[in-house]
This record gives C-alpha cells, structure tokens and sequence, in this order.
C-alpha cells in the first residue's frame, strides 16, 4: 500500500469515527426540569457507546463511576445546557447518568461585551 492509499484509509476512517460519535451524541437524553425549595434539576443519560470516549482520568478509579466534572468537562463530552448548571452528583451502579442541579430561578449574568456596549450607548 502506498503512502497516499494509507493517508486516504486513515482519513477515511477518521471520518468514519466523527460520523459514529456524532450518531451517539444526538442519543443524549436530557430529563425535564424538577425543583425544590433551593435548586431546579435535571439528569442527563449518555448513550452507554458514549462511555468509551470519555477520558480516562473524569473516572473515579476507586468507585468506576464519573467524578464529579467541572462545567468545560462535561460540555466537552456533547452535554449542551444553558448556563448556571453544576454536576453535582454521581451514582455509581449507572455511571452514563449525571445529575445536574443549578440554583432555582437562576439569572443568568450578563455578559461583559453586552455591557461594554451599553456604556458606550450613554
């Protein structure tokens, strides 16, 4: 096999593989909003095929479950939720559920560019 024929295989089977991990992440399933007092939450169920392209170290080695992951890391696995939600809680006999929660009638802040824009306005 020539260089070229090698380059073109390993580049279709890149593609091949983006194809599949986007196939996976559109089976995200995102729970309705339910609330108490303090917190609304909600549960987010990654396809288990999912599993196997989350980095090694976001599991908890001594239990096998996900560690609790900060904002950048579980928006890198595919989760897309609007601002102000924490992963607060992992249960270990089904390690493709995060539980999520965020603080009740939460406002999101404003951002600094919008900002930067109204001053000028005045």
């Amino acid at each position: 096999m020539s260089a070229a024929e090698s380059a073109e295989d390993s580049a279709a089977k890149r593609q091949a593989e983006q194809k599949k991990l986007e196939e996976i992440l559109d089976k995200i399933n995102y729970s309705d909003r339910y609330s108490d007092d303090t917190f609304e939450y909600r549960h987010v169920i990654l396809p288990k095929q999912l599993l196997k392209y989350i980095p090694e170290n976001y599991w908890d080695q001594s239990t096998g479950a996900l560690r609790l992951l900060a904002d950048k890391e579980w928006r890198s696995l595919g989760i897309q939720q609007s601002l102000g939600w924490e992963h607060y809680e992992v249960h270990a006999p089904e390690p493709h559920v995060l539980l999520f929660r965020r603080p009740k009638d939460y406002v999101a802040p404003v951002q600094t560019a919008l900002r930067a824009k109204d001053v000028r306005r005045k």
